[in-house]
């Protein structure tokens, strides 16, 4: 009887093992590249550099009306705008205010707050993160705490939206990103991240 019940583990342990080493790993995510979309909106910051004018304030948030308040400028409407047209309305507006004749001006946004990416599920601190350019998969895991001991790592789904308000989900395996195996994901704004716990 003995025998028989230490045969009975030794297959049982072997089944356990085989079924483990058989667990499929998704491969690379089939998402649409993310939109290169940087425009700005209410509660974003920005940082402007005015060549030789190192008295100007530096940083700036986009008000609830989509301005901001820029010395000598007064009220400039910034919301939907890319940086780079910001950067185009400032220099004109010195301009035309006779402020400075040729302005060297640079800008670089520092944080999208108008712009979100959701992550739930078995991560320390689930909710909104701000989206940032060149945000990846593991850095919004990262900026969630990471994931919490149960969570199934090598099954994370990413959903995007499409234009015409259509989805895509793809599974991820965040195990395989972080050994090496695969490419990290980069994500675009409006990105909701699912991580589901493991089944044992």
């Amino acid at each position: 009887m003995a025998f028989v019940l230490r045969c009975l583990s030794t297959f049982v342990l072997a089944v356990l093992v085989l079924v483990g080493c058989s667990r499929s790993h998704p491969g690379p995510p089939n998402l649409p590249a993310p939109s290169q979309s940087t425009v700005v909106g209410p509660g974003d910051l920005f940082e402007v550099s005015v060549l030789g004018e190192k008295d100007l304030p530096k940083v700036f948030r986009i008000q609830p009306d989509g301005s901001v308040d820029f010395p000598y400028i007064d009220r400039l409407m910034v919301a939907g705008l890319e940086p780079q047209q910001i950067e185009e309305a400032i220099k004109k507006a010195l301009v035309d205010r006779k402020i400075l004749s040729n302005p060297q001006v640079t800008l670089v946004v520092t944080q999208y707050n108008s712009k979100k990416v959701s992550i739930v599920g078995a991560v320390q601190k689930p909710g909104s993160l701000p989206w940032t350019e060149g945000m990846k998969l593991v850095d919004a895991i990262s900026l969630a705490g990471g994931l919490t001991s149960l969570a199934d790592g090598d099954h994370v789904l990413v959903t995007r939206v499409l234009p015409g308000n259509r989805t895509v989900t793809a599974a991820v395996s965040v195990d395989d990103i972080t050994d090496g195996r695969l490419s990290d994901v980069p994500l675009q704004a409006g990105d909701t991240i699912k991580v589901g716990q493991r089944v044992f």
